[in-house]
């Protein structure tokens, strides 16, 4: 019985579901570059050049194993553009028994994907996605009757996998966490490795040509280009990663620095995210490494912690909550994000910075997209739908899995609270305190009030005002309000005018 296999940009694993059982002699993977996945949202050039780059190169490798591979380039006269019509294209094809995929990493596809049975007239087996450590289905035996906080999960799946444990079934230094201990700002004369990077083989020359020609209007610089698009690439970056950067990445993974867009990151995520890297081997080799001596329990549990603990964890909110977790907006959130989310021109150094690494990188680390744009964008009262839209565009690493909630729930509390146990609003001087970035603004970061005075400063009390009926009750914003409470009417006037002028200012240009 022949098998048609449908791989997506997003599975380039050999260890995907869709590729058990394949039968070389009779099986076809079919792998498609559709120009709707390309635009549905505007994806950065480097994001759409990334993942068509590694595409190719899995398939040469399938191809090298012996696969049929059927891959329909974007470039092909013949294309339809769309999953849909290259499935049904490549039916007609091969005539296969049956269709075979991993389940997709977005809603909207799987919805696509359940109309297909009955539009080509073939069985289509949805296989889950066991790349990861915690399935859905666990995960929403888990959660049944749980408040959805991230701690306890990661702790069941520590204990689940035995990853950073002693034989007696303890945490590792006897603590769960060293988040006290990782919340340093980078000294100036600290010295940051860089990110491993590949020069462009003679594939991704031809994938940037062609990205060039289709997508040059779209957010984002195309070159330099560096990432790995081979899993010995990306090996070879997690590698690097291990010995140059994890063993200082603890203490200073919430810490941003003006002219050093890195820090000690790994910038894996996009590599974990496509496949070419899988969740379990990154936290052994990271585990591995602290149980060798060579990288701090701090340091490999903080790290261990975003992929065993907040990466599962995500995905499991997204898929416990989908659909309409998509159309949340618990805050009521109706202004459109400004337009410097795109152009970079605001005078505010630490959005700038945001969006220009951005724009250069595809890439930027959590603090930047929870506490710089995604803070704004909360205290703004920016539409959740258009924020998403944002972050799903721009990052090279963005599956809407992993976007929806990190944005609409932890950055912009639009989900009433399901992931946060309050918003993650905070004032110019958080970013003061975890970077160099103030000391580069026109804007004031100590000023609380008027025309150079840090906006998030007053931001941030407008922020408390206008929403005080949805969040006065919050325990957690109870030493908030009871300071609010203290100002005088003068100081609220104040900020309330200072915020409406700011708006104003922004949204007029």
């Amino acid at each position: 019985m022949s098998t048609l296999r449908y791989l997506f940009a997003d599975h380039l694993s050999r260890s995907v579901s869709s590729l058990e059982g394949l039968d070389t002699a009779h099986d076809v993977v079919l792998m498609t570059e559709v120009v709707a996945e390309c635009t549905y949202v505007p994806h950065h050039p480097k994001k759409i050049a990334f993942l068509f780059s590694a595409m190719r190169h899995f398939a040469a490798e399938l191809a090298a194993e012996g696969v049929r591979v059927d891959y329909v380039r974007l470039d092909d006269p013949a294309n339809s553009g769309s999953f849909a019509g290259e499935i049904r294209r490549a039916v007609a094809r091969h005539r296969p028994a049956r269709v075979v995929l991993t389940e997709p990493g977005e809603w909207r596809v799987l919805e696509e994907v359940r109309g297909w049975p009955a539009a080509l007239g073939l069985p289509v087996e949805v296989r889950p996605d066991r790349r990861f450590f915690c399935s859905t289905e666990a995960f929403a035996a888990w959660a049944r009757g749980r408040q959805l906080r991230m701690e306890p999960f990661y702790r069941w799946m520590r204990r689940r996998t035995g990853i950073l444990m002693t034989p007696e079934g303890e945490p590792e230094g006897g603590r769960w966490n060293f988040d006290a201990e990782n919340r340093e700002r980078a000294p100036a004369d600290l010295v940051f490795p860089r990110p491993a990077r590949f020069a462009p083989d003679a594939v991704t020359t031809e994938v940037l040509d062609l990205v060039r020609g289709r997508f040059a209007h779209h957010f984002g610089n195309l070159e330099p280009f560096g990432f790995a698009v081979t899993r010995a690439q990306a090996l070879a970056a997690l590698d690097h990663f291990v010995a140059e950067a994890l063993p200082r990445f603890g203490p200073y993974q919430d810490a941003m620095r003006a002219s050093e867009p890195w820090l000690f990151h790994s910038a894996l995520s996009p590599y974990l995210n496509a496949g070419l890297l899988l969740p379990q081997e990154v936290c052994r080799r990271a585990e591995a490494a602290f149980r060798a001596g060579r990288v701090p329990l701090a340091s490999a549990e903080g790290f261990i912690r975003q992929i065993l603990g907040w990466r599962e964890y995500v995905r499991g909110v997204y898929w416990l909550h989908m659909p309409d977790y998509a159309t949340r907006s618990a805050l009521g959130a109706d202004r459109p994000l400004p337009a410097f989310y795109w152009t970079g021109k605001t005078e505010m150094a630490c959005v700038r910075q945001a969006v220009e690494q951005t724009r250069q990188e595809a890439l930027s680390h959590h603090i930047q997209r929870l506490m710089i744009t995604g803070n704004l964008a909360l205290l703004l009262g920016v539409r959740p739908a258009e924020v998403c839209e944002w972050y799903l565009a721009v990052y090279v690493d963005a599956f809407e899995w992993v976007e929806l909630p990190n944005t609409l729930g932890m950055a912009l509390h639009a989900d009433g609270g399901i992931m946060g146990s309050k918003p993650y609003a905070a004032s110019g001087a958080y970013i003061d305190r975890m970077s160099d970035l103030c000391r580069h603004c026109r804007y004031d970061v100590k000023a609380k009030n008027g025309p150079t005075a840090c906006p998030f400063n007053y931001l941030y009390w407008d922020f408390l005002i206008r929403e005080r009926p949805r969040l006065a009750r919050n325990p957690r914003l109870a030493q908030a309000y009871r300071t609010l409470d203290r100002l005088p009417e003068e100081r609220i006037a104040r900020i309330r005018a200072d915020a409406d002028r700011f708006r104003a200012e922004i949204y007029s240009t």
